[in-house]
């Protein structure tokens, strides 16, 4: 069995600003990292009400340290976007050196 076997793209987007706000410019974001990854569920939970229907799926990323991979970036899986959920965990000690990140996803 291979530790890291799923393969994941991590995605950055330009910062821009107007007269108001700063936002990301997700339209034409740039691929910083593609990979083998080790994805594993988190949780997944519904939430439904008369106005509106949505559903959160929640992920476990654990990438190799090589990986750039920020609180800011966006993460595709399996054909799916996922947005980085905090600040990226670094372990460097051992043999398991890795990046752990919490990802997750809205269904609308």
């Amino acid at each position: 069995m291979r530790l890291f076997s799923d393969p994941v793209a991590i995605f950055r987007a330009d910062l821009v600003e107007s007269a108001y706000t700063k936002r990301r410019q997700w339209e034409k974001p740039a691929l910083v990292w593609a990979g083998l990854a080790s994805v594993q569920p988190d949780r997944a939970f519904e939430d439904r009400s008369p106005a509106r229907e949505t559903a959160q799926e929640r992920l476990i990323i654990y990438l190799p340290m090589s990986a750039d991979v920020d609180s800011v970036d966006r993460i595709t899986y399996d054909g799916k976007d996922y947005e980085v959920d905090g600040d990226p965990a670094e372990w460097a000690h051992g043999s398991l050196r890795h990046i752990r990140v919490r990802a997750w996803r809205v269904d609308h």
